[in-house]
């Protein structure tokens, strides 16, 4: 099985033998850049933060503030994961003080706006549910009704990247 493949694992069979088909016969990139001719212009963290503070404004604005949101490059490498979500309390001077911040992964800074939104999305969801409960995907597709596409499809962005990988010259 190609390794890429791995970020489909627990899918069911009518979607993982259409997409081992794509990548198996070279044409998961045409199909991929087909569906997402664009990437997104979010290139700065701090266009980063404007862009999930407009959507938590408009779908979340009595959960608790964020403090940071950041492309981490660190953070696929770490635990296999495409975006965090922190929430960190310390205590100062007798008051406690809380933080949340939101890391996504620094190759989404190249991929299309619905892949990074569908992360945001899911991020968020986590400052009011902390756990991947029916809550969570009920929130998710509150703010994001395509969200369950659109998680499906960052996964498949994740094979396109590396398949281009192992497709580039040495």
């Amino acid at each position: 099985m190609n390794p890429a493949l791995r970020y489909i694992q627990g899918y069911p069979e009518h979607i993982t033998t259409p997409v081992t088909k794509l990548v198996d016969s070279g044409r998961l990139k045409a199909w991929f850049e087909n569906r997402y001719p664009e990437n997104h212009t979010i290139k700065s963290e701090k266009a980063l933060f404007e862009y999930t503070m407009a959507i938590k404004n408009r779908y979340m604005k009595k959960t608790a503030p964020l403090s940071k949101v950041v492309y981490d490059s660190k953070i696929h490498l770490i635990n296999n994961a495409l975006g965090l979500h922190t929430y960190v309390a310390k205590v100062h001077g007798g008051k406690i003080k809380s933080k949340n911040e939101i890391r996504i992964a620094s190759v989404f800074r190249t991929a299309p706006e619905p892949l990074l939104r569908m992360l945001v999305v899911h991020e968020l969801a986590h400052l009011k549910e902390k756990e991947h409960n029916k809550s969570f995907y009920q929130l998710c597709c509150h703010m994001e009704p395509e969200y369950h596409q659109l998680e499906l499809d960052a996964r498949l962005f994740m094979i396109y990247l590396e398949t281009a990988k192992q497709n580039e010259p040495k």
